[in-house]
């Protein structure tokens, strides 16, 4: 079978806690930390309410994409136990084709537990477990090779080996939003795969992690790093025919060669749970792009408003709208 869109990396089971209690601190000092959610020593933290949700990179990716009508299927790995029947049948509900999940005899699925405090604003304790054992096969590289896109999520720590076949490939577009075993390794370490990578998307925060690691820019000021243009610039000369990096509140940027360009947020009806927040950017923007042939900035402006949905709702793959009507 031909898929518009084989994504590739995560799925869990995630367990969302909110709280009256948590100050949200500026930590300007610390480039890779310079916003802290923080909590009494000691103290006993009230939870007012909590829910049984799904997550993952992939899975999240999964779901927008076939939520606007693209024919899709995902590659990862789950355990085989409850929750992970849960993630399957959740994916299935969605629409999305499973031909490709792994199961893990030894290991159970992934999990989150995400604590989010009255602003929205949250920190995801993750344990990636089965997601870790993804192991690639003649099936899904046949998949992919008659794929029109792929997309990667999260991916687990042997990444490179488990991928390059997948990066090889002549065919399908690249979309990439790392993980941290893939930024913290640096640009040189990723460059490879960079210049096979069509759409590359990450947060500012990675952004920084991701430049920090070559030598040429250690010395640089917080005033270079925070300046969305430089990371922009730097991360292109290592090959993605696009770099995307969005910065919260104050949007997000992107870099073809030629042009900047910046997007700025949509307001949500209501701040409920920012969690998703990225993939829900992410995977809307790659979306449009495929919709509009490569329109950037009507892709920026769609994925900005869907990603607007998604925080007036609770948990990382509700509330998002059919990306062809968001063009109209």
């Amino acid at each position: 079978m031909k898929y518009d869109i084989l994504t590739i990396g995560g799925a869990t089971s995630d367990i969302t806690f909110f709280t009256k209690d948590g100050l949200l601190i500026k930590n300007p000092q610390d480039l890779l930390r310079q916003k802290l959610l923080a909590f009494e020593q000691g103290a006993k933290i009230e939870v007012d309410k909590f829910h049984y949700l799904f997550g993952g990179g992939a899975a999240n990716a999964a779901v927008n994409f076939s939520k606007s009508g693209f024919k899709v299927a995902c590659f990862l790995k789950v355990g085989r136990d409850e929750t992970g029947l849960a993630i399957r049948d959740n994916l299935k509900e969605k629409g999305v084709m499973l031909p490709f999940i792994q199961k893990d005899d030894k290991h159970p699925s992934g999990f989150s537990f995400i604590l989010v405090n009255r602003g929205g604003e949250r920190i995801i304790f993750s344990n990636r477990s089965a997601n870790e054992k993804l192991k690639l096969n003649k099936a899904v590289i046949s998949a992919a090779s008659r794929s029109n896109w792929l997309y990667f999520a999260s991916l687990p720590k042997n990444w490179q080996s488990l991928v390059r076949p997948l990066f090889k490939l002549a065919k399908p577009k690249i979309a990439w939003n790392p993980g941290s075993a893939q930024y913290s390794s640096g640009l040189k370490s990723i460059s490879w795969f960079l210049k096979r990578t069509h759409l590359f998307m990450l947060n500012h925060d990675e952004a920084i992690e991701l430049v920090l690691k070559d030598d040429k820019y250690k010395g640089k000021s917080q005033a270079f790093y925070n300046k969305p243009k430089n990371l922009l610039t730097i991360i292109r000369n290592y090959g993605p025919e696009v770099v995307v990096i969005t910065r919260g509140k104050d949007g997000a940027d992107a870099f073809d060669g030629k042009n900047f360009y910046h997007q700025d947020i949509f307001k949500e009806t209501k701040k409920v749970d920012t969690t998703g927040i990225g993939d829900a950017f992410n995977s809307s923007l790659t979306a449009a792009y495929n919709l509009t042939s490569g329109d950037l900035k009507k892709s920026l402006k769609a994925a900005a408003r869907n990603a607007s949905l998604k925080i007036s709702n609770l948990g990382a793959q509700n509330g998002l709208a059919d990306i062809r009507k968001l063009l109209k």
